[in-house]
């Protein structure tokens, strides 16, 4: 599994990080930090410059897809890849 740590533009909706295609293909799940805590990650923290911030966690093999679609969203401004 990979997680990925995805930071968005302000007036970014967090709902639209990735299409319902895309969410219904990898099975990805998109979480924000107090979600991510509840099912049993932890040692994430919020982002010290406060950015929006949203975790994507999806099996390994699905994650270049997840990358693709992170790359072409203009609200991601970045996201960084944790491998568990």
């Amino acid at each position: 599994m990979v997680v990925y740590e995805v930071f968005l533009q302000a007036s970014a909706d967090a709902s639209k990080i990735l299409s319902d295609e895309v969410l219904k293909e990898t099975q990805a799940q998109v979480m924000t930090l107090d979600e991510a805590a509840a099912v049993g990650f932890s040692g994430l923290k919020p982002d010290p410059k406060g950015r929006e911030m949203r975790l994507v966690a999806v099996a390994k093999r699905d994650a270049q897809w997840i990358q693709r679609a992170l790359d072409a969203n203009p609200d991601v401004t970045s996201y960084r890849l944790n491998e568990l």
